[in-house]
């Protein structure tokens, strides 16, 4: 690695927007906008949860890994993206560049799997409502989170190994506005087949698998809802289930896209503009699609917005 990297010691030049400058002053305005509804929304869903007894359940747990990752994902590339479009700053160390990457691999990997233990508490909370309680103890909760962690971390760790020990070469530039892996496979300069299908096989285990798992479950769950009486618990069910299954085509639609497509038919422009959607729009709307028809987190709100007004 050392002969073939050494001159990326400088770093690279993120190239970001700045093949559409007309663009650039809107993306920043959005971006700006859509970060701060992130950070707030994700930030108000971790704190009610935290706050309310009521939201002590499973699926809350489960809800404040996914707010926290979400936080963790768009800070570790948009204040960066935001620093491109305003042309202060394009560049970023080689160093630097493998952290991000090792970053963003390890949080999109944990949410994929952390998708699939949600998906298995609704299959749970749906399929099971007589044992749920006895299924989804603290405890188990506790482990499927910690085994998601780990889990996603080892992924990441494992492909940007792989990609450090890719020989890379040509022009110090990046034609995105972080550090993707699909960018960084097209500076290898040799023959890397071998390696390129290992990681392919990395990226496949990390998201066909998890999703081909959440299909499943939703399947026994649509069954399970059909056979539902009361129009009621019919609507509750959906409501509940719709929301998580909009996140998940959402994360897995942007995300296979990127990932698993070959290195060769990669677009760079279409990359960024997709991973603008996964990277900002999904993190934006997920505290939206969990909360905009609960009516668990809406009295949640309510009764620390009064508690609030009552102590000034």
């Amino acid at each position: 690695m050392g002969g073939f990297n050494a001159s990326f010691g400088e770093g690279f030049i993120l190239v970001g927007f700045s093949d559409w400058p007309q663009l650039e002053l809107i993306l920043f305005v959005f971006i700006s906008i859509f970060y701060s509804l992130t950070l707030i929304g994700n930030t108000t869903i971790i704190a009610l949860s935290r706050l309310d007894p009521r939201l002590h359940t499973p699926m809350y747990f489960f809800l404040c890994h996914l707010s926290f990752l979400d936080l963790c994902y768009t800070t570790s590339t948009v204040p960066q993206l935001l620093i491109n479009l305003s042309r202060l700053d394009q560049t970023i160390t080689y160093g630097g560049c493998v952290a991000q990457l090792f970053i963003v691999l390890a949080l999109g990997s944990i949410e994929s799997m952390l998708l699939v233990v949600m998906a298995f508490d609704r299959y749970a909370a749906v399929c099971r409502p007589l044992h749920y309680t006895a299924i989804m103890h603290p405890l188990l909760c506790l482990t499927l989170a910690i085994a998601a962690w780990m889990g996603g971390l080892m992924n990441s760790l494992i492909q940007t190994s792989l990609m450090m020990a890719m020989p890379l070469c040509g022009l110090h530039y990046l034609n995105h506005f972080f550090c993707e892996m699909p960018v960084f496979l097209k500076l290898a300069c040799e023959d890397t087949e071998g390696t390129e299908a290992k990681m392919f096989v990395a990226r496949a285990i990390i998201l066909v698998f998890p999703a081909a798992l959440i299909v499943g479950s939703y399947a026994h769950i649509a069954q399970a809802v059909l056979r539902i009486k009361s129009m009621a618990g019919r609507r509750k069910a959906f409501g509940t289930c719709g929301s998580h299954l909009l996140v998940v085509s959402l994360f897995y639609g942007s995300t296979i896209y990127t990932y698993l497509q070959p290195t060769g038919s990669y677009s760079e422009s279409e990359g960024k503009f997709v991973a603008l959607f996964y990277t900002i729009i999904t993190p934006m709307l997920n505290p939206l699609i969990y909360t905009l028809r609960n009516k668990d987190v809406k009295g949640a709100l309510k009764k620390i917005a009064g508690r609030g007004r009552n102590s000034g």
